[in-house]
């Protein structure tokens, strides 16, 4: 069909609008990549960079050299590989069972999950369990308290719906149990759902902050994000957490700014890394539990 004038116009002022957007949101990070690439050097003569002139991998080279980082890095990628795969098995059999006709009790598990989206104990007794259960200051307490949520069940619930029951009865008829044909059958035909959530759960354990500065009191448990915020506090102020001074100190001089814009990269790097060869199951697994006709 031939578009009319007006609508070629409004076309291209869409795009080029949706552009510039998409322009702004990218900036800030080629900014952030150009100054952790500059020289140590000419960033002290010239703080506002645009090109370097002159690139170096210094701050690259101090940062994965420094104990504080590597160690941050290693727990947030422990944090995002553990944590995901309990999320995803929890999050999978629990909408699984729900989803199944002759489990008796699937209404009032329902209305406990929805009760859970509508009220929210709270920071205070949400400390208090953990501490109660004796969490503070172990990996677990970063883990547990987020280890599933409400909206995502649901969504996995109505998928698993989606699925002819035949399918099941024919694995039982084969002799498959109800945990052999959650294994089996399940969870292979729902691979795009696994892998849509699991990119979701992984970001949230990657990025994990706020639970960390509550439960988290030793410096080598504490995840990068963390161990990030204090590092841009203290450069820009020169006073902090003494675990993370060494990172602000060199030999070399390095400017803090450097430093902290290699940091932020080397945190984003994983992510935008795994999410291309996930693009296509992400895509379809945004569908989960939509109406279809």
């Amino acid at each position: 069909m031939k578009q009319h004038r007006g609508s070629r116009v409004f076309d291209i002022f869409n795009y080029a609008f949706l552009g510039l957007i998409a322009l702004s949101t990218l900036l800030p990070f080629i900014y952030v990549v150009l100054v952790s690439f500059t020289d140590p050097i000419e960033y002290q003569t010239s703080p506002i960079v645009i090109f370097p002139k002159h690139w170096s991998l210094a701050s690259y080279e101090f940062i994965l050299s420094t104990r504080t980082f590597l160690n941050s890095l290693s727990v947030s990628a422990i944090l995002a590989i553990v944590g995901t795969a309990c999320s995803l098995i929890l999050t999978s059999g629990l909408a699984y069972t729900l989803s199944r006709k002759k489990f008796r009790l699937k209404r009032v598990f329902m209305i406990g999950i929805l009760f859970t989206m509508l009220f929210n104990p709270g920071m205070i007794p949400n400390y208090l369990l953990v501490k109660e259960l004796g969490l503070i200051n172990t990996i677990w307490s970063l883990i547990l308290p987020v280890l599933s949520s409400a909206w995502y069940v649901i969504l996995m619930k109505s998928f698993y719906q989606e699925i002819p029951e035949e399918l099941e009865e024919s694995a039982k008829m084969d002799g498959c149990t109800d945990i052999g044909v959650f294994f089996r059958i399940m969870l292979p035909v729902s691979v795009t759902a696994l892998v849509a959530f699991g990119l979701f759960f992984a970001v949230a354990y990657w990025n994990t902050y706020f639970n960390a500065v509550l439960y988290i009191n030793k410096d080598t448990l504490r995840p990068m994000q963390v161990v990030l915020q204090v590092l841009l506090i203290q450069a820009s102020t020169q006073v902090g957490d003494p675990s993370v001074a060494q990172m602000l100190q060199s030999d070399q001089m390095l400017p803090p700014e450097t430093i902290k814009m290699s940091a932020v990269v080397v945190a984003s790097l994983p992510i935008i890394i795994v999410y291309p060869f996930l693009q296509k199951y992400f895509a379809k697994g945004m569908m989960v539990g939509s109406v279809k006709g």
